[in-house]
């Protein structure tokens, strides 16, 4: 029977290539000479933490680091900037989430679309992926359209297509 996985994933080395970029354009860039800039990347947790002057420093690197993981093939959904910075001292403190695997709730959300959506197919939870079957790779590919039309607020990848 015919069946594809729909995950959330972020490639750790494009997630490292992107902040090191990010590094290297920022000590570049003129509006940022003499700043204090800190980014620091923890790849088990997958947490940026980022430290500048001031506040528009900070919203600038974001963009920059935004920007830079895209062209690396990292969706800007993947970045989770709702928590508001915070000053410590003389710096600025942001912790930035990049959100890597698909949870529960997500994953939920998934599966009410997809039975929403009336195609003949089957969608099933496991740990961190929603795995999806039917009878014809026609239902199934009608599916993956149907999910790079969702607005669900993380980046979906498809993967595991098996007929």
């Amino acid at each position: 029977m015919p069946s594809f996985d729909i995950v959330s994933k972020v490639d750790a080395q494009a997630l490292d290539n992107a902040v090191n970029v990010t590094k290297k354009e920022i000590t570049n860039r003129f509006d940022f000479k003499n700043a204090h800039i800190v980014i620091d990347l923890n790849k088990k947790d997958f947490k940026l933490n980022v430290e500048t002057d001031d506040d528009m420093k900070m919203r600038q690197l974001i963009d920059v680091l935004i920007n830079r993981a895209h062209k690396q093939g990292i969706a800007p959904e993947a970045f989770d900037t709702s928590k508001d910075g915070y000053q410590s001292g003389k710096v600025w403190k942001k912790e930035v989430q990049v959100r890597n695997g698909l949870k529960q709730e997500d994953a939920k959300k998934i599966v009410k679309q997809i039975k929403d959506s009336g195609l003949k197919v089957q969608a099933a939870i496991m740990d961190d992926l929603v795995r999806v079957t039917g009878k014809k790779i026609d239902d199934l590919q009608t599916v993956i359209q149907a999910a790079k039309g969702w607005d669900l607020g993380i980046p979906l990848q498809f993967e595991n297509m098996r007929s």
